[in-house]
């Protein structure tokens, strides 16, 4: 008698993407615990309990955090995308009805996470798959050329008017900040009407203002104030080229070419630096302001603008590499590959995310006990938050194909319970 014992198992994964992806969601909610994931603070402290460690996390998350880690995000949503439908076409199917489907269910999840903070982006994200389905059929010139035209700065110029571009290079230049950097005096002032809110706020109260007020007033920052969502875009399609280029499925045999790659990435990020240094006066004004008022805006605004998007492209190139060359590492990698797991419940942890940052700085949550932590404490008790998430991510992969959102997203798709353990099956 012969026994033969196999594990179910989801198709074969590439797992460092994985891995960056659980690195990627480290800074999510990092920087999302110190805006409060989007609720006023309340019962602030009168004066800083670290001013020192507040001032240093102040800097790491407007300089390094940022913008930078949802990039990543993004750019792995778009190269998921390109990875199943490659899969797919393999075998011979057509999987672009399929995955509309899918993203009108990523836009229901969406929609309900959204109930616990507007900062969740999966509605967006749904919105775009839909557009990256359209544009599958296109060529690789095709793409790479709309992404060109979408970092160009084009939008920006769209959004201002270009009858409000003045090419009048005395004007003082713009500096816009993305959607995820923050400063101090927007954290800590807040009006009477905000704190009365805050004090009496329900959470239908809260979910219908997340819904509606400031789900119109995000849309409006990333479409009509800035061009946070159209880099996001980009990114997308950013994703689903290099997908299409095999890098990921080479990552492993090419050590060397990933440390030039990462090399050339620094060299980008510290050159467009220094050309916004040199075009940029040293008092900038606000330009999402002169967008909303309709004024006049200088060329070097725009230029500003633009390099302030490919900057944050290029450091998130740094950040992304400089992960996967770690990884690569002996010394490094076997702790690294810890967050495989927990980005293999990507959608599942970045949910928990919310909803925890809503529990912790609600109205009808706890709000008004920890709504008075600084800096330092909101980055320690992400940091404690995201490591009990991995230790839960790695056993709950020790049992389970996927994750629970993962498996019925799933399931959704394909409109047909998935298996769900890992199960042993015996032939004799």
């Amino acid at each position: 008698m012969e026994s033969n014992r196999s594990i179910q198992v989801p198709a074969k994964r590439i797992n460092v993407i994985d891995a960056l992806r659980g690195f990627a969601l480290l800074g999510v909610i990092l920087i999302h615990m110190l805006q409060y994931f989007g609720y006023t603070p309340g019962n602030l402290p009168e004066a800083a309990r670290f001013p020192m460690f507040d001032k240093l996390i102040q800097l790491l998350a407007n300089h390094v955090i940022a913008g930078r880690f949802i990039n990543i995000f993004s750019f792995l949503f778009g190269l998921s995308f390109f990875i199943q439908m490659d899969r797919a076409s393999k075998k011979g199917i057509d999987f672009r009805g399929r995955f509309l489907w899918r993203m009108v269910i990523l836009f229901i999840i969406g929609t309900i996470g959204t109930i616990f903070t507007y900062m969740d982006i999966l509605t967006t994200y749904a919105f775009f798959g839909i557009i990256l389905v359209m544009l599958f059929p296109l060529k690789k010139w095709a793409l790479v050329l709309l992404t060109c035209l979408v970092l160009s700065g084009l939008p920006l110029m769209v959004i201002v008017g270009f009858d409000n571009i003045t090419f009048d290079r005395t004007a003082v230049v713009a500096v816009t900040q993305p959607l995820e950097q923050f400063s101090e005096s927007e954290i800590t002032n807040l009006s009477a009407d905000e704190s009365n809110l805050y004090s009496k706020g329900s959470f239908l109260e809260s979910a219908k203002d997340n819904l509606t007020t400031k789900t119109r007033e995000k849309l409006n920052f990333q479409f009509r104030s800035s061009t946070r969502g159209y880099v996001t875009f980009a990114l997308f399609i950013m994703g689903f080229l290099v997908g299409s280029s095999g890098f990921f499925e080479k990552v492993n045999i090419r050590r060397k070419k990933n440390i030039v790659l990462l090399t050339g990435f620094f060299i980008t990020s510290v050159v467009i630096e220094l050309i916004g240094q040199i075009i940029t006066p040293e008092n900038p004004i606000n330009l999402l302001m002169h967008i909303s008022q309709g004024l006049k805006v200088p060329i070097n605004s725009i230029i500003t603008s633009t390099l302030n998007d490919l900057g944050s492209l290029a450091q998130s190139g740094v950040i992304a590499m400089g992960f996967i060359v770690l990884y690569q590492s002996k010394v490094l990698g076997k702790y690294l590959d810890i967050l495989s797991s927990y980005g293999r419940m990507g959608l599942t942890n970045y949910e928990i995310q919310n909803f925890t940052g809503a529990v912790l700085f609600s109205t009808w949550g706890l709000g008004s006990i920890l709504g008075s932590l600084g800096s330092t404490e909101l980055f320690l008790l992400g940091l404690i938050i995201y490591s009990v998430q991995i230790l839960i991510s790695k056993q709950w992969m020790k049992y389970f194909l996927y994750g629970p959102l993962e498996w019925l997203w799933r399931s959704g798709t394909y409109m047909k319970w998935q298996p769900f353990k890992k199960t042993k099956t015996i032939n004799i």
